[in-house]
C-alpha cells in the first residue's frame, strides 16, 4: 500500500474566480466544481489528471510578496499560445531550452502571476515560430554584468534576496533601476527573476553618460558666464 501523498491540489488565491478560470481554460482546464458566495468563493479546475483550486477570499487568507511563478507543460505550444493571444493575453516566445525542445513562452496571468509553459515535444528546427528575444535580454544581463566587474563600485553581495527577506551570498553584478528612482545590485539570478517579475524594472548603467552628467554639463557656466543651452 503506497502511503505517500495520492494526489496534489495547488491553490491560488485570486481576486475574481470567474476571471481567473477564463484564464486557466485556455490551459485545457475546466471548471469541475465551484462553492461559496459572499466573501468567499472557489473553482476546481482539472485538466486530465491535475487540479487547480481558485480561491476567492476577502480579505485574502495569504499575502505573498512576490507574485508566483507557475511552470506547465503543455501538449501543442502552438494551439496554447493562439488560445492566449486570441483572448487578449500577451505571450513572450523564450526560446528552446534543454527541458522543453518544443519551445517555451511567458505570460501572466490575470493577478499577476508568471505563467511559463513549454512543449517537452521536439519540434524541427524548420517549424520553429520565432522567438521574442529573451535569449538577448539574458545576454545583456551578462553583458551589464561583465561591464560592473571591469569597473568595479559594485556591493559586495546581491541586495535582493529570497522572497522573504534571506540574504543572498552571491556577488552582486547587475544594477537594477525603475522610472521611480529605485536602484538595486543583484546577483544574475535575482537580477533576471526581478526583470521577470517586475515589468517596471531595468538595467541601469554606472557609466558617465546618465542623467546626472548630462544636467552637469548643461548647466556648466560658458567662458562668458552665460550657462549652456
Amino acid at each position: 500500500m503506497h502511503d505517500g501523498v495520492q494526489a496534489q491540489v495547488p491553490v491560488l488565491y485570486v481576486a475574481d474566480a470567474d476571471t481567473a478560470r477564463r484564464f486557466y481554460q485556455a490551459f485545457g482546464y475546466s471548471e469541475e466544481r465551484t462553492g461559496g458566495d459572499g466573501d468567499a468563493r472557489w473553482s476546481y479546475l482539472r485538466c486530465g489528471e491535475l487540479t487547480l483550486l481558485l480561491a476567492e477570499v476577502t480579505p485574502r487568507l495569504v499575502d505573498v510578496e512576490l507574485p508566483l511563478l507557475i511552470y506547465l507543460y503543455v501538449g501543442d505550444l502552438a494551439a496554447t499560445v493562439a488560445r492566449l493571444t486570441d483572448a487578449g493575453y500577451t505571450v513572450e516566445r523564450a526560446g528552446h531550452p534543454d527541458h522543453a525542445p518544443g519551445g517555451e513562452c511567458r505570460t501572466t496571468d490575470p493577478d499577476g502571476n508568471v505563467v511559463v509553459f513549454g512543449q517537452r515535444r521536439a519540434v524541427p528546427e524548420q517549424d520553429r515560430a520565432p522567438d521574442s528575444g529573451q535569449e538577448t535580454r539574458f545576454s545583456l544581463i551578462r553583458e551589464a554584468a561583465a561591464a560592473v566587474s571591469r569597473r568595479g563600485g559594485a556591493p559586495a553581495r546581491c541586495q535582493i534576496g529570497g522572497p522573504r527577506g534571506d540574504a543572498c551570498p552571491e556577488p552582486a553584478e547587475v544594477k537594477l533601476a525603475d522610472s521611480w528612482g529605485d536602484t538595486v545590485w543583484g546577483c544574475l539570478a535575482h537580477a533576471d527573476e526581478t526583470l521577470l517579475n517586475a515589468r517596471g524594472a531595468f538595467l541601469a548603467t554606472e557609466d558617465g553618460t546618465g542623467l546626472a552628467a548630462f544636467l552637469r554639463t548643461r548647466h556648466a557656466p560658458q567662458p562668458d558666464g552665460v550657462p549652456q543651452p
